[in-house]
């Protein structure tokens, strides 16, 4: 293999004749490629016998011993038996995941040398990857870490997704070196792409706004980004390693190197990566709800090698990033969907079971609601339109359209044409979204016009391919071969929330035309199910981000272990460091599913007497307010509420020792439980609240929204008993579940009360 099969690559890539064949990049299989590239090196070993059953052809200069020496012989040649042992117990809790952890090099290659293991489970097989440290400062984790925390901080006051990238990419760039580094978002999942932030070194051309074509990155590379978080090409230059032997005997096909660090790479792609002047590349996969949703990509003017544990800082920078986007985009969706319950409450009202009639009546209220340009509905062969005309040909459209859909479902398109396969449409409707109200093709919808917008390409999307010097070859990108092309046929996008209000405005419809059911009440079940969709997204998220972790935390362990007495004061110190910030965001991790779980798991509530809840919260609280010099006092009669147990209990331990970490520097400290009927903020009739107020330290009014939210602090995480800022966001989640209200009052120097109610 080797030479003859890199030969065979590079002929594929770079053949003109017969002309460049776009489709054969599509089809590639390029998780079969039968190599790596060269600055590690590989094995796959059976996990139960021991026995290698593939290498790379260059294993020789990291290991001792060339691939027909080692294929067929044990493993333990090169691995020491107690190193096998941990990746066999480290790959099989992480399934097909990745693990990382230093080994020694094999004795007679280079005497102490230290190398870096990944591993991971493929079938049958356990597959291995050495790479050896290249040289420079040693990667550290402490300044990583503060600076993605910074990072993170500053992500949770961005209004807007561009400032979240701008964000990412100058964070990226800082940490890896990299020439340029961008975000670039897909447009769905089969879509072109476009560069939305960018930051990158003197004298390179922009790329910002420039859109580059779907077939820049094929669907079978778009599956691998979402399997793998990172992707690294450290020279477009290297020349590959071929794997021996080249099939496996079991299946007769290559190596399966799809979750492969070092999967060597598509001849088309380097062709790709050499027009556009790229040396070296980095992929960052953003992924939303498991869809790709973009990549952050870094593109390098030199060969660039990064260490195992800087490309594992990347991916936790990757996962972190993504998970706070994602935050921010369903924090936009919610805001969405709560000014649209506003606007839908005021026309629910004028509203009737007479459709026809409301859209004759309030068609301007109804357009407002989906900002739409006309809003009509067909009804028993009647069409009611308001706003812009709507031609005939677009209504038996859309009725056709609703024919083949149950009632209650929405469709929508900001692509009329383009979706329905209508070639003659008439102009100026070009996106709708629809209701269907029945099977018989009614419908109650609303239209768009047609927007055009010129989208600026670094080339032609038409002409993927162009004759050159060598014959047809992969276009080169950059702002030097823009092309501008004007979009038609296409509306404003409908946005999901924009989906979801219609949902809603239907349910609400179609319970005043049953008689029995409330509109407002079917928003709020909407909003219930968006905060559900999140606590699962938060819940997996969490989840996920604890692996990476738990390998940074490991490998410090580890190298702390391994190195015994031989490790200066200042290495000890930071490797030390290292794992105690590690543990610390475990540890905001484990609080991160706590929260999640709450919004998951099912209430059980019942009449439950609010003083016998109490009594438990303080045996356990009651120890920190003691230390704290804090008394308790309560009302002598507490009354019976419906709510679950446990969780009331939560509320209140949370609350007490609140009570004791703030509390106030004079001699009389006290903390009062008793309960109060109260107005809510949201208004409504008096009901009762319970009462949980002090005498501490108190919280500005400017910030007591602000202590409701997730990992929010309003002190240094060492201060006034450390904690992981999760406690006051546990209490307004619980509340919540339990259809109740949380809020607060009080001021700097004079206490504060925290006030909930626990709903019907």
């Amino acid at each position: 293999m080797g030479d003859e099969w890199l030969s065979d690559r590079l002929v594929e890539a770079e053949s003109a004749i017969g002309g460049f064949d776009l489709s054969e990049c599509v089809k590639e299989p390029i998780h079969l490629l039968g190599g790596i590239q060269t600055h590690g090196t590989l094995l796959a070993a059976d996990p139960r016998t021991g026995v290698i059953a593939v290498a790379a052809e260059n294993c020789a200069e990291l290991l001792g011993a060339g691939p027909r020496e080692l294929v067929g012989g044990p493993v333990g040649a090169v691995l020491a038996a107690p190193s096998w042992a941990e990746v066999l117990e480290a790959t099989a809790e992480a399934g097909n995941g990745q693990v990382m952890l230093p080994v020694d090099a094999p004795a007679g290659v280079a005497p102490g040398r230290r190398l870096t293991l990944s591993a991971h489970r493929l079938d049958e097989l356990v597959v291995l990857e050495f790479e050896a440290f290249r040289g420079g400062a040693p990667f550290e984790f402490s300044p990583f870490y503060q600076r993605v925390r910074r990072a993170l901080a500053r992500l949770r006051s961005a209004s807007t997704v561009g400032e979240c990238c701008e964000l990412a990419v100058r964070e990226m760039r800082a940490l890896t070196g990299f020439d340029r580094v961008v975000v670039y978002r897909f447009d769905g999942a089969d879509g072109p792409g476009e560069v939305i932030a960018e930051d990158l070194a003197p004298g390179r051309e922009p790329w910002l706004g420039l859109w580059f074509p779907a077939t820049d990155i094929p669907p079978q590379a778009r599956r691998l980004y979402t399997e793998n978080w990172i992707r690294l090409i450290a020279d477009v230059e290297d020349p590959s390693a071929g794997l021996f032997p080249p099939l496996l005997a079991e299946t007769g096909a290559p190596l399966d190197l799809s979750q492969a660090t070092l999967r060597t790479v598509s001849g088309f792609h380097l062709e790709y990566l050499r027009n556009i002047g790229v040396s070296s590349s980095m992929s960052v996969s953003v992924l939303r709800e498991d869809a790709l949703w973009g990549l952050i990509a870094c593109h390098g003017d030199a060969p660039v090698h990064l260490s195992p544990e800087l490309r594992s800082a990347c991916e936790f920078f990757g996962v972190a990033f993504s998970l706070q986007l994602t935050a921010l985009e369903e924090r936009e969706h919610r805001d969405a969907l709560l000014e649209s319950r506003r606007r839908m409450s005021l026309l629910l009202h004028a509203v009737s079971p007479d459709l026809a009639g409301s859209v004759e009546a309030h068609g301007d209220e109804l357009r407002t609601l989906l900002d739409a340009d006309a809003a009509l509905v067909l009804r028993d062969g009647r069409v009611t339109v308001s706003g812009a005309a709507v031609p005939d040909a677009t209504v038996a459209l859309l009725r056709d359209r609703a024919a083949g859909m149950a009632p209650g479902s929405v469709w929508s398109t900001d692509r009329l044409a383009e979706a329905t396969g209508a070639q003659d449409l008439p102009t100026g409707i070009a996106g709708a979204l629809l209701i269907a109200l029945d099977a018989t093709g009614d419908f109650l919808a609303w239209v768009r016009g047609e927007r055009t917008t010129t989208r600026s390409w670094a080339a032609d999307p038409a002409l993927p391919v162009r004759l050159g010097p060598r014959g047809e070859r992969l276009t080169p990108r950059g702002s030097s071969a823009v092309f501008r092309a004007e979009m038609r046929g296409r509306s404003l996008p409908w946005t999901a929330a924009d989906e979801a209000t219609a949902e809603e405005f239907w349910r609400a419809v179609s319970g005043l035309l049953l008689r029995h059911a409330d509109g407002l009440a079917a928003l709020n079940e909407e909003l219930r199910a968006v905060n559900l969709d999140l606590d699962s997204f938060a819940h997996a998220a969490a989840h996920d981000l604890k692996e990476p972790l738990r390998g940074i935390s490991n490998a410090a362990t580890f190298a702390l272990e391994d190195a015994g007495d031989s490790l200066d004061p200042v290495t000890v110190r930071r490797l030390t460091t290292t794992r105690r910030l590690a543990e610390r965001m475990d540890e905001l991790l484990n609080s991160l599913l706590h929260y999640a779980r709450l919004g998951r798991a099912g209430l059980r509530r019942k009449p439950v007497d609010l003083g016998s809840v109490l009594d438990g919260a303080l045996e356990v609280a009651g120890e920190r307010l003691a230390e704290a010099g804090v008394r308790v006092e309560r009302a002598e009669v507490l009354p019976v509420v419906d709510a679950d147990p446990h969780r009331l209990y939560e509320v209140l331990v949370n609350l007490l020792v609140n009570a004791a970490k703030y509390a106030g520097d004079q001699e009389d400290r006290w903390v009062r439980v008793y309960t109060l009927p109260a107005v809510p903020p949201s208004g409504g009739p008096e009901v009762l609240s319970v009462v949980v107020e002090d005498n501490g330290i108190g919280i500005p009014v400017e910030r007591h929204r602000e202590v409701f939210q997730l990992f929010r602090r309003l002190h240094q995480v060492g201060e006034r008993g450390g904690g992981t800022g999760v406690g006051l966001a546990v209490v307004k989640r619980i509340v919540e579940r339990h259809g109740g209200e949380l809020w607060l009052t009080g001021e700097p120097g004079r206490g504060t009360a925290f006030r909930f109610t626990l709903g019907e």
